[in-house]
């Protein structure tokens, strides 16, 4: 069962889907530059709810919008970005890319959906999003974002360390499911149904973790200091899996410094 969130928690609520009663009123104009995963799914929710779109593939010419949306490869924002009209807002969709390659154009800004796009379905909520830019592309970027049923949130720093964050609580909380599997394997469950059986546990421990802190939702033998047990797991780690042992002393000092054990007797006493 998750904890019940504390009242200082920080919450983030899916906003009013398209076609709610609370959905703003007023239909956007823009246009979508770029048909991948991420363009067309954010196309054809924003037609369903009513709104103007403008769907630009590689090629064609970007009219004038009062909002165009890059939606196209990092390496292709720049070349994109000087093929636009200076006229309205312009948009990119990166996580990792600053407003820099956007300079030209004067009102000039980011929204970055902090999910996943696997195919053509789409994300199931809460979709939280990344704004910045001027403060004219923020207000569309924050428009845009409701409208599509993402809750904005602003990133005045650094994008490298956003993005970073992203790709460590995203991509790698796959690569970490695929080690776990591996090893569940050598304790003779079939390959095929590893992930699946791990899935559970791990999505639980990130919904207790985003309700009560990540320290407060820490289980297991690193918070009980049981030593025998962190052993046992590198002896068959050594033994089994070599290559996930790096992958699990990492993982193991995070975990000490998050749950503020004593590292050095547990480390020293592994080997």
């Amino acid at each position: 069962m998750v904890p019940s969130t504390p009242p200082d928690a920080p919450k983030i609520a899916a906003s009013s889907p398209p076609g709610d009663p609370m959905f703003p009123s007023s239909a956007l104009e823009l246009a979508v530059v770029g048909t991948g995963r991420l363009g067309g799914t954010v196309a054809a929710v924003l037609e369903r709810g009513g709104h103007r779109v403008h769907r630009i593939r590689r090629g064609q010419a970007i009219p004038p919008s009062p909002i165009i949306w890059l939606t196209v490869p990092d390496s292709e924002i720049a070349r994109v970005a000087a093929t636009c009209p200076r006229s309205g807002v312009l948009l990119h969709a990166s996580g990792a890319t600053d407003l820099s390659v956007l300079a030209d154009h004067p009102e000039a800004g980011s929204l970055h959906p902090l999910m996943t796009f696997p195919g053509d379905a789409e994300p199931s909520p809460p979709i939280p999003a990344a704004v910045s830019g001027s403060e004219r592309a923020r207000q569309q970027a924050r428009a845009l974002a409701r409208a599509l049923g993402w809750t904005p949130f602003e990133v005045p720093g650094d994008r490298r360390a956003y993005h970073a964050a992203a790709v460590i609580a995203g991509n790698f909380a796959t690569t970490l499911l695929a080690e776990a599997a591996r090893v569940l394997e050598h304790a003779g469950v079939p390959a095929h149904d590893a992930p699946a059986l791990l899935a559970p546990l791990a999505l639980q421990s990130l919904r207790n973790a985003a309700a009560i802190g990540p320290r407060g939702a820490l289980t297991g033998p690193v918070v009980r200091g049981d030593q025998a047990v962190l052993d046992a797991h590198r002896a068959v780690l050594r033994s089994a899996a070599p290559d996930v042992l790096p992958v699990y002393e990492t993982l193991l000092h995070a975990t000490q410094r998050l749950a503020n054990t004593d590292v050095t007797r547990i480390e020293t006493n592994g080997d």
